[in-house]
């Protein structure tokens, strides 16, 4: 069960699997996407139909006509990665082994919908993947394993998904025969550890521009490529693609330091923000120095303001 791309690396390594055998695919229902609103396959129902799999696509994960037809099947295991619904009591109770989660973080921290933006934002140095048996409640199963992954300066949203998807996908085939045999107990989780990462919204990419250089930094990290972090520049929307802390340049918070072939440097509440890769509405990503060359910013200016 998985709609979101991060579940793909899953489904490709238990299509493989030599003692594994895939008896159906669940995913989210095709959603409306783009200008023209055309249904578009979510991530995993495209790679199943690719690998001749039989595909369901309940509307709700708790519809019965849906459980019944789980049960029908008669599979031995399910595998929830990426999802997108909280899987109801009954439907867990359907497989004889039940249900393992692939997420994308070292549980307890960090359950919830965003697991990999929140570490990013948090300015976390290490986090990883657990594979858990699910129970009802959001993210509280039992832990079967995990395995750790550093994240690094150059890391946004995207490469840490990406890494932690194929990491994931390895430690689920991994664990999958040791747990039908008995050789993982499960370990109950550390609930005093516990912390939520919220669903991200397009607000939270707005650059406050009185906070730390710092905070700011590893917000373009943790929300790039969606929903990308912005501001504006004379009245105008600036997207922020890439940047690094300037720590020995100060400033009012929001006013440009440098506009030049150096660079365009935004102070920030603690030192600067330097912006690498822009972007203006309706116009391309560009490096700082080419989109100086065409768009005139001067030091002492303000950004963020919104007309």
């Amino acid at each position: 069960m998985g709609t979101a791309p991060l579940a793909r690396a899953s489904l490709d390594a238990l299509a493989v699997a030599p003692s594994l055998e895939i008896v159906a695919v669940v995913s989210q229902p095709d959603r409306p996407k783009g200008r023209d609103l055309r249904l578009q396959f979510s991530a995993v129902k495209q790679r199943a139909l690719e690998l001749g799999k039989l595909v369901l696509q309940p509307a709700r994960a708790r519809d019965t006509g849906f459980i019944d037809q789980l049960r029908a099947l008669t599979p031995d295991l399910i595998v929830v990665a990426a999802y997108g619904q909280i899987l109801p009591a009954a439907l867990l109770e359907v497989p004889r082994f039940g249900c393992l989660n692939v997420h994308a973080s070292l549980l307890p921290k960090y359950r919830g919908a965003a697991p990999i933006q929140w570490a990013l934002l948090d300015g976390e140095s290490e986090t990883g993947v657990t594979i858990m048996k699910m129970d009802a409640g959001l993210d509280t199963g039992a832990m079967l394993s995990e395995r750790a992954s550093p994240i690094t300066d150059t890391d946004n949203a995207a490469t840490l998904h990406d890494r932690l998807a194929t990491l994931g996908a390895d430690l689920l085939i991994s664990t999958i025969p040791p747990f039908v045999e008995g050789k993982i107990p499960p370990r109950p989780q550390d609930e005093s550890r516990a912390t939520y990462a919220r669903k991200i919204t397009k607000e939270d990419g707005r650059l406050d521009w009185t906070q730390p250089a710092r905070v700011l930094w590893n917000k373009t990290r943790g929300l790039t490529p969606w929903p990308g972090t912005f501001t504006y520049a004379a009245g105008q929307l600036l997207k922020v693609w890439r940047a690094s802390v300037a720590a020995e340049l100060h400033g009012p918070p929001g006013e440009i330091l440098c506009a030049d072939k150096s660079g365009l440097i935004v102070a920030c509440g603690q030192q600067a923000l330097r912006l690498e890769e822009v972007q203006r509405e309706g116009g391309r990503r560009l490096e700082a120095a080419a989109f100086l060359a065409g768009n005139a910013l001067t030091v002492g200016s303000k950004l963020g303001l919104q007309l």
